[in-house]
């Protein structure tokens, strides 16, 4: 198992990590950090195709 710091979730297997830090020069540090399973990629695209394919079809029938 990895060394986690403490606070932190357990990681799942199969999960993926991204980092970003953009510097602003003397303004300041932007820090995002970002985790996704291949499971909760698939359920966002379900979601994405469902909002999709509603609002097709009320835009098809405003016609």
């Amino acid at each position: 198992m990895e060394n986690q710091p403490m606070g932190s979730p357990p990681s799942h297997p199969e999960e993926m990590r991204a980092e970003l830090e953009l510097r602003l020069g003397p303004a300041g540090t932007l820090r995002a950090t970002a985790r996704a399973t291949p499971a909760g990629l698939v359920a966002a695209g379900v979601l994405i195709a469902a909002i999709l394919l509603s609002a097709a079809a009320l835009l098809r029938a405003r016609r």
